[in-house]
Formats: C-alpha cells, sequence, structure tokens
C-alpha cells in the first residue's frame, strides 16, 4: 500500500440504476492521474480475460494499486440473481458444486481464475464477499476453513464480508485462524480485525444514500478503535451529481486513514 495517509482516495462511482454504469474501465486514464487504488468489481461478476487485465496494468502507473472481489462462483449459490451476468450456463446437475466456498473442482478452479487476475494486476487485497444466505453453520465454517487453508496465499491479503448471521466472536475466531481482514460497513457493524479494516459502505438508510461529510469525518474518528492503516471502500451514488465537483469534494484530505471509494 502506499505510504501517505493524507490522500483521500476514489476508485469508481456508480450509478446503481437498471443500467449501471462501471466508472473505472471508460475513465481509466483520468483515474490514473488522480488516484492511487482501485477495487475491481468485474471480476466478482466474470473475471476478464487476461488480455484486458494485463492492458489495465501496463496502463496505469508503477505504484498503482489494484484491490479486487473474488468471483463469485466461490462465495455465492447459482441461485443468486448475480449470476445471470455469467458468461455461460451451469448445467443443472452442476449447480449444486459452486459457492459457499465448497471444497469443490469447480469453487477451486474459480479461485485459480481469480488469483490468476490479481497476478496479472499486481493485486495486494482479494475481497471474497457473501450473501446474506452464507450464514453461520458447521457446514459454512467447515468450508471456509477447507478453502483458506488449502488456496496458496502467496502475498495477497484477503479480506471476508460476512453478510448473514455471525456471532461476532466467531467471526474473531475465523478471522485469527484463517489470518482474514474482517470487512464491514462501518455504519453496521464493528470489524474484529484491528491492524488493517476494510470498509465497504452500502447506505445508511438506502442503498442509494448520499454520504455527507460528516459522515466521513466519523469514519475518520475512528482511530482509537482502529490500529494501523485502514482501507476504507465505500459506494457512492452520483446521480445528478457532477463528477467534478464530487472530485474536489472527495479529495479532501483526511489524516491517519487512506480511504478508497468504489
Amino acid at each position: 500500500m502506499q505510504n501517505s495517509k493524507n490522500k483521500f482516495l476514489h476508485s469508481k462511482i456508480k450509478n446503481e440504476g437498471q443500467n449501471r454504469v462501471l466508472w473505472f474501465p471508460h475513465f481509466r486514464e483520468k483515474y490514473y492521474k488522480k488516484f492511487g487504488v482501485v477495487e475491481i468489481q468485474k471480476t466478482f461478476y466474470q473475471p476478464p480475460q487476461q488480455k484486458t487485465a494485463l492492458k489495465w496494468r501496463d496502463e496505469a502507473p508503477p505504484d498503482f494499486e489494484f484491490c479486487l472481489k473474488a468471483w463469485q462462483l466461490i462465495t455465492h449459490s447459482p441461485k443468486s440473481p448475480t449470476y445471470r451476468r455469467l458468461k455461460f450456463e451451469i448445467p443443472e446437475n452442476k449447480k449444486k458444486n459452486y459457492g459457499f466456498f465448497k471444497p469443490t473442482s469447480e469453487v477451486f478452479s474459480a479461485w485459480e481464475k481469480t488469483e490468476k487476475i490479481a497476478s496479472i494486476l499486481k493485486a495486494k487485497i482479494i475481497v471474497f464477499q457473501c450473501p446474506s444466505s452464507f450464514a453461520e453453520t458447521e457446514e459454512n465454517k467447515g468450508n471456509l476453513e477447507k478453502f483458506f487453508k488449502k488456496i496458496k496465499r502467496e502475498n495477497y491479503l484477503f479480506a471476508w464480508e460476512p453478510r448473514g448471521y455471525w456471532k461476532e466472536k466467531e467471526i474473531e475466531r475465523l478471522c485469527k485462524d484463517l489470518d482474514l481482514i474482517h470487512c464491514v460497513d462501518p455504519f453496521k457493524n464493528k470489524t474484529t480485525t484491528k491492524k488493517l479494516a476494510y470498509f465497504r459502505l452500502h447506505g445508511k438508510k438506502r442503498y442509494r444514500y448520499n454520504y455527507t461529510d460528516y459522515d466521513l469525518v466519523l469514519i475518520q474518528q475512528n482511530k482509537p478503535i482502529y490500529v494501523g492503516e485502514t482501507l476504507v471502500v465505500s459506494r457512492w451514488s452520483w446521480e445528478g451529481t457532477p463528477i467534478n465537483r464530487d472530485f474536489a469534494r472527495l479529495n479532501k484530505p483526511l489524516p491517519y486513514r487512506k480511504i478508497l471509494l468504489i
């Protein structure tokens, strides 16, 4: 991660309407000039071709950082509506082999493809975002442990975002045992990991909520709680808001934290 702690970073602004605008893929040159890190969402739905990832890495400055989300075939059941964006059809008799970190060849193959893109991008953090249906059960805990103990960590940091019901102590135990960063929305949950916090904001009252300056100050003031460098990731609705005005507002330096908005 970059050494500067006073840089307010922005990775992508998304319109959450019917037609989603994934801002980074279309305006990469502006990103590279203004910001130092981006979280890639595309890898969750369908990893890009290797030549596309290589192009992104080659055209970015050497110190530009990529984070990415793990492919949904690892974390989500085929019942998830997000599978509609897959570019291939899964046979009905094979669907049981996908998602929820199951110890199957299909899940580990999805990890290999995720890791290949991460390797090309020289990513440092891979985010495993889980659906609310992935709750605390013995089977899910067992699958989670088997998955992270089997895959090669290399030099990656793994962030786990559980969104179903999990006891805080169990999350803390798993993150400690499996060396995971507990990824949370800080307005809804407290992270159980202290050295590095990875925040993903999903809206305080609604998904398309526009965060105020005061909201962001509240995050910055968490320094007594979080030790070390904090990476904050948010979703920012830009509907009806001039992008340049957002840039000016979001680039205000906040001390003690590296902040990334997606």
